[in-house]
């Protein structure tokens, strides 16, 4: 007769990489922000503890390959000891935009119109004049505001994650 507890542990360790991987996913966003979230994801973790995570395009890949060693300092704990950065599907996103990032936009004061203008002023054609000062007003804007380009937000499932783009 064969015991039951062999036959568990061998179905359980099936499930070992997405058991290992779910508190991952969980923590990712929080490690990551919101704008790496929407480009690379988790996937899946290989045998020998690689974590492969799935991103957005190519470039996306390398920067992040580039960026491998703090993103493993935002997951802290649970952070593999590799990881493999490749294209990949990426779950659909979130509908739902936090209300911190609702007010986050920075209107350009006249200062910045006036810089922008400046700085395009030697451009001949119109429209992309206008469109250049306008962009380098916002860009002024922003610069000169308080607000970080990538907004900072905690996971609620994983309350010590913070992003990484913040310090």
């Amino acid at each position: 007769m064969r015991r039951v507890g062999d036959d568990v542990a061998r179905e359980l360790g099936r499930f070992r990489e997405v058991s290992a991987l779910a508190p991952l996913v969980d923590a990712w966003p929080g490690a990551v922000g919101p704008e790496i979230a929407r480009n690379a994801w988790p996937a899946r973790i290989g045998r020998d503890g690689t974590l492969h995570v799935h991103t957005s395009s190519s470039a996306w890949a390398f920067e992040l390959g580039q960026l491998a060693d703090r993103v493993g300092k935002a997951l802290g704990e649970l952070a593999p000891p590799r990881f493999r950065f490749a294209v990949g599907p990426l779950p659909e996103p979130s509908r739902n935009v936090p209300e911190e990032v609702i007010g986050m936009h920075v209107e350009p004061t006249e200062e910045h119109e006036l810089k922008g203008a400046e700085l395009a002023a030697e451009i001949e054609d119109e429209n992309l004049r206008k469109v250049v000062a306008k962009t380098a007003a916002m860009s002024l804007a922003r610069r000169d505001s308080d607000r970080l380009f990538w907004y900072h937000s905690r996971c609620p499932e994983a309350p010590g994650f913070q992003g990484f783009f913040y310090e």
